[in-house]
Parts: structure tokens; sequence; C-alpha cells
């Protein structure tokens, strides 16, 4: 076999395919008549440029044969020998009934294959309503139910995404594994381990970053700064505040809860000024828009009123303003407690409650501090995150001081609060872990 070309030539150029066109359906054929012996068959380009050139000096193998005379329904000898005559070639030789039925077995075996590398919809579905639900039953589950429960579905994200190829499902499986991992890290703070938690932000911020999400990049990159701050880094705190609400996408909540981290941040610095600034950003409704992270998941990637009004609480005490502190502190109060009573955070309740208690304390009200302290004792263990134990600790320091350290309200409230303390779940993590050295000084 020395000729220039071949019968293959002709009839590949009569239905007018590439050489990666008769390479897919050559290993479709030989899949379908040889079953499991068709793994060894592979076809390389410069292995087709000699059959089509007439090349060969021999017939392929016997398996090859088979898989080419199936492929065009001649016999492998003639298709590697010349082609015809030119009268002969004049004649049909196009069999479109066999083109037809070719074509939709190709299409038939390409669109298992596709199946075969994509997963249910069912199965994305549940993944997506677990995560949701997840992040909306946060504020009422244990920190390590939640770490638990995060950690298998980061695993299960990973995992269906490994074994799709279609691009949508990829990009959605980036984006939940992003968000069960930003839960993480909210887990991981609220058990005190900081640097854990900054970790799993970053983690997070790069699965947004990968999906090309930008609400998930701005929640990670706002707890970023969240952790900065009770890792007395405000400075930093406030620049990955700033940073974050750099990015395009974000709805009124995001801007909302990044401002109140930002100006949390500038009031611990002593900066009263842009602490201000960043408060009134916080309280602003904004032009309504929404994302589908901060709104749409919501629950634990949300900031709702209540939340808002607490962290607005805390930022007033930073800075001395009592007065504002306590209107604040109600202001949270109302909204959390007007929810049903199944709805309700408890976190956010004592948390409001401290901040209450401590800016009744700064206008010298000891019982009216006392009188709001009860909601805190209610805060189940699991939940006494970092947040709630840096608040009472504040209200323990200004117990102990002048004029109350000789109290009995004053002393039987603040042994109350060691006792809540020490049965914490973060304060058994041990001294090392928790982020409280700085803000309890």
């Amino acid at each position: 076999m020395s000729q220039k070309a071949t019968l293959l030539k002709v009839l590949v150029e009569q239905k007018e395919w590439r050489f990666v066109d008769f390479q897919r359906r050559f290993r479709r054929v030989a899949d379908q008549i040889l079953k499991g012996n068709a793994r060894s068959l592979t076809i390389s380009e410069s292995t087709y440029r000699r059959w089509t050139s007439g090349r060969m000096a021999t017939l392929p193998g016997i398996e090859t044969c088979k898989v080419l005379e199936h492929l065009f329904g001649v016999d492998a000898a003639s298709l590697l020998g010349p082609p015809p005559s030119s009268s002969d070639l004049s004649a049909p030789k196009f069999d479109l009934e066999g083109e037809i039925a070719m074509t939709a077995r190709d299409a038939q075996s390409e669109a298992s294959a596709t199946a075969a590398e994509s997963i249910s919809d069912t199965t994305l579905d549940q993944l997506r309503e677990d995560v949701t639900a997840l992040a909306r039953d946060y504020s009422g589950t244990a920190a390590f139910d939640v770490w638990r429960r995060a950690k298998e579905l980061r695993e299960e994200a990973e995992s269906a995404r490994e074994r799709t190829q279609v691009p949508a499902q990829k990009e959605e499986l980036l984006i939940l594994a992003g968000q069960a991992c930003a839960l993480l890290a909210t887990a991981a703070f609220d058990l005190g381990s900081l640097d854990s938690a900054r970790r799993l932000c970053r983690a997070a911020a790069l699965y947004g970053e990968t999906a090309r999400f930008n609400p998930l990049r701005a929640f990670a990159g706002g707890t970023l700064a969240y952790i900065a701050y009770f890792q007395n880094r405000p400075s930093e705190g406030a620049r990955f505040a700033r940073q974050a609400q750099a990015f395009t996408g974000l709805g009124d909540v995001a801007v909302r809860r990044l401002a109140a981290i930002e100006a949390r941040a500038h009031a611990y610095a002593g900066d009263v000024a842009s602490a201000r600034r960043a408060l009134t950003i916080s309280q602003q409704l904004g032009p309504g828009l929404t994302d589908d992270l901060h709104d749409e998941v919501s629950g634990e990637f949300g900031f709702n009123g209540e939340r808002l009004a607490m962290s607005t609480s805390s930022t007033y005490l930073l800075i001395g303003d009592g007065e504002g502190a306590e209107a604040a502190a109600m202001q949270s109060l109302e909204l959390a407690t007007a929810r049903p009573a199944a709805g309700r955070a408890a976190k956010v309740i004592g948390g409001a409650a401290a901040d209450l208690a401590m800016a009744r304390l700064l206008r010298n009200d000891l019982e009216g501090a006392v009188d709001a302290m009860p909601p805190v004792w209610e805060i189940p263990r699991g939940q006494r995150s970092p947040g709630i134990l840096t608040r009472t600790a504040r209200v323990r320091r200004a117990l102990g001081a002048a004029p109350y350290r000789n109290a009995p309200q004053a002393i039987e409230t603040a042994d109350q609060i060691e006792d809540f303390t020490r049965e914490s779940a973060t304060h058994q993590l041990g001294p090392g872990a928790g982020p409280l050295a700085a803000l309890e000084s």
C-alpha cells in the first residue's frame, strides 16, 4: 500500500469530517462493538494521516479493522487501498439513511456521556436547600453543630463538583461550597478559634472569586474585618470592611453590614469622626438593591434591623456615647422580641441586653443595669460567642470599679457573669484560643 490517497480519505472528505470528528466517532463505535476491549484502541493524528495518505505497509489490528468496517460499511483493505476510479466516484456513495442512523447513535451516546458527567437537578436542589437552611437556622443552633453540618455540606459540594462537567453546575457548586466555608468561618469564630476562622474566611473569598460571585467575597471580607477587630487590629478591620464595600453587585443589606463593622473598628481605634461617618452610612436605607446571598439566602448572611441596632449600640459604647448606646440597644430588643418566639435569636437579645446594661452603668443606673441582664443568662452554652462574652466582660469590669464595686447587686451580677463565661463553649477551648484579651483589657 503506497498510493498517495485512500478510499478512507475520500469518504472522510465527503462527510466533511475533521480529524477530531473522525476520532470521536471511531471511539464511540469501538465502545459499542468491542465493549470492555475498546480501552486500548486509541487513534493518534499521525496514525490517521498514514491511513488517509496510503502510507500503511500492512493493515492495522483485527479490532481496529472491525471498527473501521462498522464505521464506513466497507472492508478495511478497501478503505486503506486506493479510491475507485473517477467514474465510480461520480456514483452516489453517500448513504443518507446510514448517515442519519449514525448521527442518531452519536447524539444518543454523547448525550448519555454528558449526563454521566453531570449531577441531577434533585441533588443540586437539595444541597442548595441544605446550605440555605443552615444559614437561616444559625442563630438558634450551637456553634459546634453548625461547624459539623457546614463541614459535611462543603465536602458534599466539592464531591459533586468533581463529578460534573457542566459549567453552570460547577459554578453553582463553587458558590455553595463557598457559602458552607463562610459558615465554617463564622462557627470557628463563635467557638473562639480566630486564626482558623481567618483562614476559612480567605478560603470562602477564594471560592467567591473563582465563581465571580461578589456577595460571597464581600461577606468574607466583612467577617475578616470583624475578626481583626477582635484580635486588637482595628485599623486592619476598617481597611478590610472598606475594601469589601468596593465590590460590585452588593445589595443594601450587604452595604449596611460592612459599614456597621467598619464603624465598630473605627470606634475601637478611637477615631470617633470616622466611626460616626460609617454609622451614618449603616443607617441609610439605600436604593433598594438586593443580592443573592445577603437577601435571598439571608439568615447568618443577612443583617436584619435588630443585628444592626445591636452593632450600633456597641459602637456608641466604644466612643463613650451612653445615650446613643441605650437607644440603639432598646431598639434592638424591641425588634428582636417583636418576632415570634421561634424566630427570636437569643444571641442578639442577650447581646443587646448586655449593651443596655453597660449604657445604664455609664449614667450611674446600677439597678437599671441589673434589670437589663436576665436575657443574657438565657443564651444557651453553645451560643455564647466571643461577641457575647466581650459584652458581658465589659459589664463585669464596670461593676468591679468605682462606684459599684462594693454594692451587693454589683457583686452578685459580676459573679453571675463569671459563671456565665466559665460555662461557655468558647471558654472551654482554653485561653490561647479566645479573642477576648484585647477587648476585655
